[in-house]
């Protein structure tokens, strides 16, 4: 099996060195790499156990994107994209992709974790054209390009965070499908809920530049759990088998 270099490709995460030092092994997720996993392919087993219980998952090249304005509802829903009723809430697309609410006036759209959804770059696309006309009132926010993208799994997670997070994440007082903007390690985040298959799942988006800094953060709150880093082969893994 060849060896795939993150230079290979023009979207490199801001976490590359640490993955290189941790001897992580990547695989190309629709038109960029993430880590599959690290180490040699005995962790494979090792790290879809560890994800069940507490890890994080660097997910920074695959695709999202936002929309704001007065105007962006209505334009995403012409483009076919279906929205939450309420604000910081979210709605899982028949792609699998995901729409989170976070006003009445702003939309990200992430990618689904094997970037099978082209919804991202259809918008895009879509936007490119459409948004000449200014009666759109609908712009678009690069939320790939200004905000980080981690994950964070397992039944000790929630626990993990009230270290760290003013919110109560606990399954059952932040149902699946919630979103939070609030402060995780003293950093502006968004929080939202995705569970994979049956184990809790958080994703955090958050200023791109201090992703290394977050990741550290949360690696740290980790360490009483005895939680760490694992590739996206063992989330992908939490939603196929069963």
């Amino acid at each position: 099996m060849a060896i795939l270099e993150p230079s290979s490709v023009l979207r490199r995460s801001p976490l590359n060195r640490r993955h290189l030092q941790s001897h992580g092994l990547f695989k190309k997720i629709g038109e960029n790499l993430l880590v599959e996993h690290y180490g040699d392919d005995d962790r494979i087993a090792e790290e879809y156990k560890q994800a069940q219980v507490l890890s994080i998952c660097d997910l920074c090249t695959l695709p999202r994107i936002g929309f704001k304005g007065a105007g962006a509802l209505a334009w995403l829903k012409s483009q076919n994209i279906t929205l939450p009723e309420l604000p910081n809430t979210t709605t899982q697309q028949n792609n699998g992709g995901l729409a989170a609410k976070l006003s009445e006036q702003e939309v990200l759209i992430l990618s689904d974790i094997f970037a099978l959804s082209q919804d991202v770059n259809n918008l895009s696309s879509a936007a490119d054209i459409e948004h000449q006309d200014c009666d759109q009132k609908t712009y678009v926010l690069p939320r790939g390009d200004s905000h980080c993208w981690l994950a964070v799994t397992g039944i000790e997670a929630a626990e993990m965070f009230s270290k760290i997070c003013a919110i109560d994440l606990r399954t059952h007082k932040f149902s699946i499908g919630s979103v939070a903007q609030t402060s995780v390690a003293k950093t502006n985040a968004v929080v939202i809920r995705h569970d994979l298959g049956s184990i809790p799942c958080f994703y955090i988006l958050s200023d791109i530049s201090g992703t290394e800094f977050l990741w550290d953060c949360l690696l740290d709150a980790m360490v009483e759990y005895k939680g760490y880093p694992v590739g996206v082969n063992a989330l992908q893994s939490l939603i196929t088998e069963k």
